[in-house]
């Protein structure tokens, strides 16, 4: 079992997927650095694997990323409690993305006036720290 902290925000960023030769378009509900629930029509089945591009509000980035389900509400109820769509975690997702996952976490927590646990808020701050950006530990 991974002692990882997964920090995750209500974040409501546009999905477009690409499965099975089709596309088909959702939102997050929550985002962490490891994954997503995505609110969709059409959720795919458990284990099924595809593209899928976040697109980060307000900004011209989006983030590519190959996805696996972990979750899927095809059949249960469609409301508020339980949504229809299904949770993924990311299978390949490059540093800068994550990066830019963290920084759109952070901002939510702190928009929300959420008390962040220390070691979360330690965890977002690692996670947003570039390398090769002048002036980080990195260089």
């Amino acid at each position: 079992m991974s002692t990882e902290q997964v920090v995750k925000a209500k974040l409501k960023w546009p999905v477009s997927m690409k499965a099975n030769g089709s596309s088909s378009d959702g939102v997050t509900l929550n985002l962490s650095t490891n994954g997503a629930y995505i609110k969709c029509a059409k959720p795919l089945r458990l284990n099924e694997v595809f593209a899928m591009t976040l697109q980060v509000p307000n900004s011209d980035d989006s983030i590519e990323a190959e996805v696996e389900v972990v979750f899927s509400n095809i059949y249960g109820p469609d409301d508020d409690i339980s949504p229809r769509g299904m949770i993924v975690r990311f299978l390949d997702l490059a540093d800068k993305d994550r990066r830019i996952i963290a920084k759109g976490i952070f901002q939510q927590l702190q928009s929300d006036n959420a008390e962040i646990d220390p070691k979360n808020l330690q965890t977002l701050q690692t996670l947003t720290i570039d390398p090769n950006e002048p002036g980080s530990e990195g260089t």
